[in-house]
């Protein structure tokens, strides 16, 4: 198996090193060893889904009648 580092996957996933960084803090990246102050991350490692983005952002029932208004 082959291990990147946060830099050279900051390139590929188009995010940055210090973003790399806090998705393996937060164990969010499978297979990521800290080894001293750099994160060596396995290259068959998918890229986390955005958690800040939900699918469904709006729930339609929170509607107020027709006319479009929040409760």
């Amino acid at each position: 198996m082959e291990y990147l580092t946060a830099t050279e996957l900051s390139k590929i996933w188009n995010i940055s090193t210090r973003r790399i960084g806090v998705l393996c803090t937060e164990g969010r990246v499978d297979g990521a060893i800290k080894k001293g102050k750099m994160w060596l991350i396995p290259d068959t490692s998918q890229k986390p889904v955005d958690a800040r983005y939900k699918k469904n952002k709006h729930n339609d029932s929170a509607k107020e009648g027709d006319n479009g208004k929040w409760k």
